[in-house]
């Protein structure tokens, strides 16, 4: 009986070992993955700091890059804006923004994964902003500013399925931003 008592503790020891050893490798190959990317971040952030969602083409409000409809590419043609700003729309833009975006958007001009929001209704139509948010793989591959961004940021925008209204409000919650009133 004591023998078997051994054995059978010496199997779950040898199981706890096994099972252990394997944690402490995917610990281990996490932290190489996390040390990498961390590394990547790092030589990144010694290029110079882009402050703006465009080229330096584009540097004046409403100016265009070559080649690109300043409506952008989808159905958003003719955006009503509203004037004084929707507040139940800023709030839910804030609120969408806080979800979907700000891991890869700050409010300021400094770029993060992707462009800073601080003055982008000031260089893009609200009809190009709204195609982009709705239809970002299309204007990437056919809207010459999209792709520009692309060069810069060196990853695309994900679809994040705004519906209209949302996409909407996250356009006013970025001319809040912008000092719009």
């Amino acid at each position: 009986m004591r023998k078997r008592i051994i054995a059978l503790w010496h199997r779950f020891y040898m199981k706890y070992y096994i099972c252990h050893e394997k944690i402490i490798a995917m610990k281990r190959k996490i932290f190489s993955v996390i040390a990498c990317i961390v590394i990547t971040a790092a030589c990144n952030s010694n290029q110079p700091k882009e402050t703006s969602t465009a080229t330096s083409s584009d540097t004046s409000a409403g100016s265009t890059d070559e080649g690109t409809n300043p409506k952008g590419i989808g159905k958003y043609t003719d955006v009503q804006l509203t004037h004084p700003l929707d507040e139940k729309m800023v709030a839910s833009g804030q609120s969408t923004y806080d979800v979907k975006c700000a891991s890869c958007h700050k409010l300021t001009d400094e770029r993060l994964v992707g462009p800073g929001w601080k003055g982008v209704t000031d260089k893009r139509t609200p009809e190009w902003i709204m195609n982009f948010i709705t239809n970002t793989e299309e204007m990437i591959e056919k809207d010459t500013a999209a792709k520009n961004l692309l060069e810069v940021c060196l990853v695309q925008m994900p679809n994040q399925n705004l519906s209209e209204p949302d996409a909407r409000s996250v356009l006013e919650f970025m001319r809040k931003n912008d000092g719009k009133k």
